[in-house]
């Protein structure tokens, strides 16, 4: 099955504008396999293939990529080791993380990110899987595609983002056949919070929503001792394991991977597992977990269409939902149908995401009641649970 790599929301860059790759990874096989995926992409290519570490950190002024592909178990110099190396070489420059999907490589991969890495990738265990190696390509053109383009524009937490105008179901648009820019200069449409009080709240993520994540859940806890807090992170099994863990760490409150059938209580973190779609049912006067061995929904699994679409049926107007960070539109449907239910949506700035893909595609839309730096999401959503709808 062939899968597009293309993207509109991606500008077009010229071919003196393609994205510069390095590829740091000691197997031959996954050297040869990324570069050839490079090198088939009009807006980008390889300009080195690196078997260590320490091949990268020495040869980094000289080849000066703009996104390092970057393996965590290499000899003389592994990832972890070799990542603050180039930063402080190159700080602006992007560093996918790959791995193997094993408890050790996600934990490492989560450090990593925390110590500047801008995303990570899984590997499949084997490249012989066609299904495996197409998703494994088609994440990692994706993830080359948005960072890179972002940081050979330089806009890299640097840009503000468009201001919000009052207003209510008008959406942001340009005339047919107009750039992207027109709409983007438009100002963002902001409609009122919804009037029921809500009982529950919705978080979808992506690319850069781990560190986000943790940043927002450490700030709200008066909100999940209150209230359930349900989260879908776009991210394969094992990594979801550890994320949980690392969420009850940051917010200090129980938070694990969901389990289907479970009753969804208040004072708890609820994590959408790897690989498996979280929706909520109802059972009797239980609101429950639903897990779902569905298709990808918008190329991910777990998606957070999914999950918000599903609370409608339970919860009704009384969703308070948040978009962060991430690349696509995933989200962006089942935040209208909350706002069409009487719910929220809010979203974070583009100034603040590190791919304004998802929280932008709710922004343009017009369905965000607000759009926030990522350090005035909580306080706004405490603000919110307590009564404030203003």
């Amino acid at each position: 099955m062939s899968i597009a790599l293309t993207n509109a929301a991606v500008p077009t860059l010229t071919r003196t504008d393609k994205v510069r790759v390095m590829v740091v990874d000691d197997s031959v096989v996954i050297r040869g396999m990324i570069s050839r995926w490079i090198g088939a992409e009009p807006d980008m290519e390889v300009v080195a293939s690196l078997r260590t570490g320490l091949d990268a950190v020495n040869q980094l002024e000289r080849i000066n990529p703009d996104v390092a592909v970057l393996d965590i178990e290499m000899p003389e110099l592994d990832g972890i080791s070799a990542l603050p190396q180039l930063l402080a070489k190159k700080r602006d420059l992007v560093i996918i993380m790959a791995s193997t999907l094993t408890r050790r490589n996600a934990e490492i991969s989560l450090k990593a990110l925390s110590l500047g890495a801008s995303d990570y990738i899984p590997k499949p265990e084997s490249t012989r899987e066609a299904t495996a190696a197409e998703t494994f390509r088609h994440d990692l053109i994706q993830k080359i595609r948005h960072l890179g383009a972002k940081a050979r524009r330089g806009t890299a937490h640097t840009t503000s983002s468009p201001p919000l105008a009052p207003g209510h179901d008008r959406l942001r648009t340009a005339a047919p056949g107009a750039p992207a820019a027109a709409v983007a200069a438009a100002p963002i449409v902001r409609r009122a919070f919804g009037l029921l009080p809500p009982k529950v709240l919705l978080i979808g993520s992506s690319t850069g929503g781990p560190q986000a994540l943790m940043t927002l859940v450490g700030e709200i806890g008066s909100v999940i001792d209150r209230f359930p807090v349900l989260i879908t992170q776009h991210m394969p099994p094992t990594f979801t394991t550890i994320l949980a863990e690392h969420l009850a760490r940051a917010s200090k409150r129980p938070a694990h991977e969901a389990i289907d059938g479970e009753s969804i209580r208040p004072g708890q973190i609820y994590l959408a597992p790897g690989g498996r779609h979280m929706r909520i049912a109802r059972r009797g006067i239980d609101a429950t977990i639903a897990l779902d061995d569905g298709p990808p929904v918008n190329f991910c699994k777990p998606a957070v269409d999914p999950m918000f679409t599903s609370a409608i049926d339970v919860w009704q107007g009384s969703i308070m939902s948040v978009i962060l960070t991430g690349m696509g539109s995933d989200g962006m449907r089942g935040g209208k149908d909350i706002v069409a239910a009487g719910g929220s949506v809010i979203a974070q700035d583009e100034a603040t995401s590190v791919v304004w893909g998802m929280p932008g595609a709710a922004a343009n839309a017009g369905i965000c009641a607000a759009v926030l730096p990522l350090n005035q999401i909580a306080p706004k959503l405490v603000r919110v649970f307590s009564g404030d709808r203003a």
